[in-house]
């Protein structure tokens, strides 16, 4: 009998043992099936973008209104050389309005430009998502009257 004692403690023991691994292991689980996410947020994110006037984030825009109050000035036809979290390069045209007589009654005309966005930020609408804070404009040939070679402007948040 008493080896029969000794075989069903030892049963009830090792039982005991497989129970606490397996709610050891459970309660782990959890943890470990969390893991990959956090290893996912710490891969680089997205790139930054740049924000519209109508807020809408966009990454590489063919254009890009600059005079959101009234569109008297945008780039049109880009074409971006790169695009990362440090800065962005593009060549296209500046659209500009001369307001001769008077904005309403003005001429747009074409600038060549080279365009360089910088100073990603997270963005105040969506912190997650960085966007770029400044624009330089560089006018390789003409540029509109009382522009500078080189044109830097903030962009909005």
């Amino acid at each position: 009998m008493r080896g029969h004692r000794t075989t069903r403690t030892a049963a009830l023991l090792c039982a005991a043992l497989g129970l606490t691994a397996a709610v050891g292991t459970a309660s782990a689980a959890p943890a470990a099936s969390t893991a990959p996410a956090d290893r996912a947020t710490a891969l680089p994110s997205a790139p930054p973008v740049l924000v519209d006037c109508l807020w809408h984030p966009k990454v590489r825009p063919s254009a890009f209104i600059l005079a959101c109050g009234d569109g008297n000035s945008r780039l049109a036809s880009l074409k971006w050389d790169h695009w990362d979290a440090r800065s962005a390069k593009a060549t296209g045209v500046n659209v500009v309005n001369d307001c001769e007589p008077y904005c309403a009654a003005g001429t747009f005309h074409t600038y060549p430009v080279v365009v360089r966005l910088d100073k990603a930020q997270p963005w105040k609408k969506d912190p997650r998502t960085q966007r770029y804070d400044r624009i330089v404009l560089e006018y390789p040939a003409q540029r509109p009257e009382r522009f500078e070679k080189v044109m830097t402007y903030p962009l909005w948040d």
